[in-house]
């Protein structure tokens, strides 16, 4: 797959787009999903120029993995779900939307269906609120 700088995640990077942080080192970027699957879902997004993880450098994908991990532990310890998905998907027929290399991360609680991908925008005030949690609970990682 051919790396679009056009794809609403380079957007984002480059700060043509908004969106609501989490978290931001020298070579990730975590944003709150604006068409979430569950309350609380976060992207990680490389700074890379990678469609697919495959595209990735070693180091690139050392670092997503250092944030996801972070990250994940910042929304287990705020928003204490049952579980937590991390995905990562490589092309289209894998449910790939945006060719950027991003994980997710997805709280999960017993009996609760995702909802649908990309489906319904959130509120910007909801996704504000939890970002909050989440970011607080990073800075208690230390």
């Amino acid at each position: 797959m051919t790396y679009d700088p056009q794809n609403p995640f380079a957007k984002i990077l480059r700060g043509e787009l908004p969106c609501v942080r989490v978290y931001e080192d020298e070579a990730t970027v975590a944003i709150m999903d604006i068409m979430p699957q569950a309350e609380g879902h976060v992207l990680v997004l490389t700074k890379e120029p990678a469609a697919e993880i495959f595209d990735l450098s070693a180091d690139g994908a050392a670092a997503c993995m250092r944030t996801a991990q972070r990250v994940a532990a910042a929304v287990k310890a705020a928003l204490a779900p049952e579980g937590l998905v991390i995905g990562q998907f490589n092309g289209a027929a894998a449910g790939q939307t945006v060719p950027h290399v991003h994980f997710h991360i997805l709280p999960r609680y017993e009996g609760q269906a995702l909802r649908p991908h990309g489906s319904v925008h959130a509120d910007t005030e909801a996704l504000n609120a939890l970002a909050a949690r989440i970011k607080a609970a990073l800075s208690k990682q230390g």
